[in-house]
């Protein structure tokens, strides 16, 4: 399959990223249970699950007359790896605050 987005570009949406976690709340939902926690027409939601799902981050499995969608975490992990650096950025930075407070905190009582 040819992407026509990457997962950053489907992740810019606020929709789609509350498309993403409700999903992390259940396991799989058809689209018209993920349209009914939104305000938005359904053809709006659906376009928003045809584009996450073209970026890969949603599986769909038909099931019956129904489709059925669910995270793909294996595509999330992109997220998460690109992600990671700023994490451990910030894990950094706070430690490094936490040291100097508790510095002050000691020559206070001292």
């Amino acid at each position: 399959m040819n992407l026509r987005r990457d997962v950053f570009q489907a992740i810019a949406d606020p929709t789609r990223r509350a498309i993403l976690l409700l999903l992390t709340a259940a396991p799989s939902l058809t689209a018209g249970a993920i349209a009914a926690n939104f305000d938005t027409a359904r053809p709006t939601v659906s376009k928003h699950l045809q584009i996450l799902t073209e970026c890969e981050l949603l599986q769909s499995q038909p099931n019956g007359r129904e489709m059925y969608y669910q995270l793909n975490p294996k595509k999330m992990k992109e997220i998460d790896d690109f992600i990671e650096p700023f994490r451990q950025m910030w894990d950094d930075r706070f430690n490094k605050l936490e040291a100097i407070m508790k510095q002050r905190g000691k020559k206070k009582h001292d």
